[in-house]
C-alpha cells in the first residue's frame, strides 16, 4: 500500500514490536507526530526535555530486553539529545533516535532549526544513517535495529528530513532478516583460544573473574554462574556488571576499582589468571596499569568488540564473540578436559587469603543517632525493598553508596550511568524502567544537585501516572567535587556549595507528587515504608538531610594503584 514516510516508520516501529516511544516534538517532525496520533500500536510518552528522552529510551534497553526508542526534532532538539546519546553509548545500550532534519533542498544552507546532526552525533553512536530517499526510509529503519542490537551493542541514529516524511511509497511488510555484507559481528569465539582459557583456568592457584556489564548486555548470568560454581573461583563485579552475580555469594567480593572492596582489589592485583568477561579494564578499575602489570599473571579477554582487547592491559588470550556462547564453550571445555583426566590445582591457599581480606571491613562507616549517615539511608532502602527494587542513580557520592550498599542480587536491577557518569539521569532512567517494568518497586537516588538537572520530568511522571520513589541524599554539596576537593586541592571548596537549594518538598508538591523532608536516623524507615506501602501509587521525593561532611571509603586515588586503598580520613 501507499502511505507517506511518517506512517512509514510508523509501521515499522509497529514491526519491531515496540511499545513505547519517548520523545518531544517539533516542525521538523510533525508528519511523524501525525502519524503516531492516527495509530494505535504504541504509546509516546511525551518528555519535557529531550535529554531526558533519550535517557528513558536507554533505561527502557537497559532494564528489559526491549529496545528504546526515542524521537527528537532537528537542530535544538537533536543537540539537546547529545548527552543521552553518548551516555548510552558509552555503556553500550541498544537504542533508536530518530531525529527531524530541515528539508532536502536546503541541508547545508543554514536553514532555521538545522544543524548538522550526522557529523555531531558520529563520535558517540554505533551508527547513524540521513535518509534521502522515502524509497529507503523502511530498510534504513530495519538495519538500524539490526545494528543496535547485534555486536557490541549501540546507540543508532535515524535523521529524516521533514520532505522525507511527507513524500508517499509503497511500503511492504519485513519478508526476510536483515542482512548487511559489512557488517557481520563475530558471535562464536575461536574454539583454540577457548581451549586455551579452559586450561589456564584449571592449572590457576590464584584465579579470578573479573565480571563487566557485558554480561547482562549479553543476558549471560545464568552461564556465568554455572562457570563460577564448576570453577569454585572468586569474582569480582565492575559497577556496571552488579547484579550479575548476587552481592551475597560467596564466591563474590563485590566491587573493584576507585571505590571497591578491600578484597576485590587485593584479590584482583594479585591473582596468577584473570578471566575478564564482558568487561574493559578501564580507569576506575584498573587505574594505574603499570601498578597493575606489576604482578606476573596470564589474562583471558572475553569480548564481542575486539578493539576493546589489549586497549589498556595487554592480554594473553583474547576471545572474541558473544560472552553468552563463550562461556558455555569454555565450560564444556572445561569438562572435556576434566574428563581426560587433567586435574585441576587447589585454590586452598587463595581462599585462606582472600578470607583474610575480607576479615577487613573496608566498608565500616560511623553511624549517628543525631545526624543520618547516607549509607544508613541506603541499607534500609535495601530492608524496605527486601533488596527487589530496580533502582536508578545519578552520578555522585549517592551513586557509589548505592553501588556498596545496597545488595543486588540479580542482573538488570542497578540503572546507573557508567563510563560517561552523566548527572541528571536518575529521574528519566526511572521513566523509562517504569514503562518496561510496570509491575516492579523503583527507588532513584540522587543528590540535590544532579535532581536538578532534570527536575523538570516530575511533569511528566504526573501526566503518565510514573510513580517512581526519589531517596534524595541531601548534603548542600557536589559531593564527590567536594571529596576530591578536600583530599586533593587543601579543602578548597571551589563553587562545590549548592547555597540557593529548593524546597524540595514543596516543589515535589507543586508538581502534584507527594514530598517528605527528612532530618533524624529515627524517621528513616517509617518513611521508606509508608512510601512504598501506603504511597505504592504515588510519586514520594524523600529528601533527606545527611552529613555533608561524609566521604566514600575506600577510595584509590587517581593514577595510585588498585592496592594502594584509603580505607578513611586516617590514610590521608
Amino acid at each position: 500500500m501507499e502511505m507517506n514516510g511518517a506512517d512509514v516508520l510508523v509501521h515499522c516501529l509497529a514491526e519491531h514490536g515496540v511499545e513505547h516511544v519517548f520523545g518531544y516534538p517539533g516542525g521538523a517532525v510533525l508528519y511523524i507526530y501525525d502519524a503516531i496520533f492516527k495509530q494505535d500500536k504504541f504509546q509516546h510518552i511525551l518528555v519535557r526535555h529531550e535529554q531526558a528522552a533519550v535517557h528513558a529510551a536507554d533505561a527502557y534497553s537497559r532494564s528489559s530486553q526491549k529496545i528504546g526508542v526515542c524521537i527528537v526534532t532537528s537542530g535544538p532538539g537533536a543537540t539537546n539529545a547529545i548527552t543521552g546519546i553518548a551516555t548510552a553509548y558509552m555503556d553500550s545500550i541498544p537504542m533508536i533516535i530518530i531525529s527531524g532534519q530541515v528539508s532536502s533542498d536546503v541541508i547545508g544552507e543554514d536553514a532555521f532549526q538545522e544543524c548538522d546532526t550526522i557529523g555531531i552525533t558520529r563520535p558517540c553512536v554505533k551508527h547513524n544513517f540521513l535518509v534521502r530517499d522515502v524509497k529507503n526510509l523502511a530498510d534504513t529503519v530495519r538495519r538500524a535495529f539490526y545494528i543496535a542490537t547485534t555486536g557490541r551493542p549501540g546507540p543508532v541514529l535515524i535523521d529524516i528530513p521533514k520532505n522525507v516524511t511527507a513524500a508517499k511509497c509503497k511500503y511492504t511488510n519485513a519478508k526476510e532478516a536483515v542482512v548487511m555484507r559489512s557488517y557481520a559481528p563475530v558471535i562464536k569465539g575461536h574454539q583454540g583460544q577457548v581451549k586455551k582459557a579452559a586450561q589456564l583456568l584449571l592449572s590457576a592457584e590464584r584465579p579470578i573473574v573479573y565480571v563487566g556489564g557485558g554480561v547482562i548486555l549479553s543476558d549471560a548470568s545464568s552461564e556465568l554462574r554455572d562457570l563460577l560454581v564448576k570453577l569454585g573461583a572468586p569474582c569480582v563485579n565492575t559497577l556496571m556488571g552488579l547484579g550479575s552475580v548476587a552481592f551475597d555469594d560467596p564466591q563474590c567480593l563485590g566491587m573493584p576499582g576507585m571505590h571497591g572492596s578491600y578484597e576485590a582489589n587485593f584479590a584482583l592485583q594479585y591473582s596468577d589468571v584473570v578471566l575478564a568477561v564482558g568487561t574493559r579494564f578501564d580507569d576506575r578499575v584498573v587505574s594505574n596499569v603499570k601498578h597493575f602489570n606489576q604482578t606476573s599473571r596470564k589474562i583471558i579477554h572475553i569480548d564481542i568488540d575486539p578493539s576493546s582487547i589489549s586497549k589498556r592491559v595487554k592480554v594473553d588470550v583474547p576471545i572474541v564473540g558473544d560472552v553468552k556462547d563463550v562461556l558455555v564453550d569454555i565450560s564444556e571445555q572445561i569438562d572435556y578436559l576434566r574428563s581426560v583426566d587433567i586435574k585441576q590445582a587447589s585454590t586452598k591457599k587463595w581462599w585462606d587469603q582472600i578470607n583474610e581480606w575480607r576479615s577487613k571491613n573496608s566498608k565500616h562507616y560511623s553511624n549517628s543517632d543525631n545526624v543520618i549517615k547516607p549509607q544508613f539511608v541506603i541499607e534500609k532502602l535495601w530492608e524496605v525493598t527486601n533488596g527487589n527494587a530496580i533502582v536508578t542513580s545519578d552520578v555522585g557520592q549517592h551513586q557509589m553508596w548505592t553501588a556498596q550498599y545496597y545488595g543486588f542480587r540479580n542482573p538488570r536491577r542497578w540503572i546507573n550511568s557508567g563510563g560517561l557518569g552523566t548527572m541528571g539521569v536518575g529521574l528519566p532512567y526511572a521513566m523509562g524502567v517504569q514503562k518496561a517494568n510496570p509491575n516492579v518497586d523503583i527507588a532513584v537516588v540522587t543528590g540535590e544537585a544532579s535532581i536538578q538537572m532534570n527536575i523538570q520530568e516530575l511533569s511528566t511522571c504526573l501526566q503518565y501516572n510514573l510513580t517512581p520513589k526519589i531517596i534524595c541524599l541531601n548534603n548542600r554539596f557536589l559531593g564527590m567535587v567536594r571529596q576530591w576537593q578536600e583530599i586533593d586541592y587543601g579543602s578548597r571548596y571551589s563553587q562545590s556549595y549548592m547555597e540557593s537549594l529548593p524546597d524540595f518538598v514543596k516543589l515535589a508538591e507543586s508538581y502534584g507528587h507527594v514530598g517528605v523532608r527528612i532530618e533524624k536516623p529515627s524517621d528513616i524507615e517509617p518513611v521508606l515504608r509508608e512510601a512504598f506501602t501506603k504511597h505504592k501509587d504515588r510519586l514520594v521525593f524523600m529528601d533527606f538531610i545527611t552529613d555533608r561532611t561524609e566521604n566514600v571509603w575506600p577510595m584509590v586515588k587517581a593514577g595510585r594503584g588498585l592496592t594502594e586503598m584509603l580505607l578513611g580520613p586516617e590514610d590521608l
